[in-house]
């Protein structure tokens, strides 16, 4: 399982590497994106504008991806890797960061 975790990790700093980092953190910033336990994004205002929209999205497939290959790498269930780096993430935002859970968007 540690290696699992190494992997999401990983993966997650990758992400929020990426070309996005900046327009992903900005839209943080702004209260419009937030993590969820799940491992995805989620829109915080649901009035958000449709570049916001399409960058979760293209996170998210992105994060799918990552997701499916170390569940099968590792004979792991998805909903397992999914939990797992939605744990993470919600471990790396920042105070005043949004965060899902129990069904309602929390500041951290």
């Amino acid at each position: 399982m540690k290696l699992v975790t190494k992997l999401i990790f990983s993966f997650l700093l990758l992400v929020s590497s990426a070309a996005f980092a900046a327009d992903l953190d900005q839209a943080k910033r702004d209260g419009l994106v937030g993590e969820r336990a799940d491992g995805y994004l989620g829109l915080v205002d649901t009035s958000a504008p449709s570049d916001v929209r399409v960058l979760v999205a293209d996170v998210n497939e992105k994060r799918k991806a990552e997701y499916q290959r170390i569940a099968a790498g590792n004979s792991l269930e998805m909903a397992q890797v999914e939990a797992l780096a939605g744990k993470k993430a919600i471990e790396r935002t920042q105070p005043g960061g949004w965060i899902l859970l129990n069904g309602g968007w929390q500041k951290k």
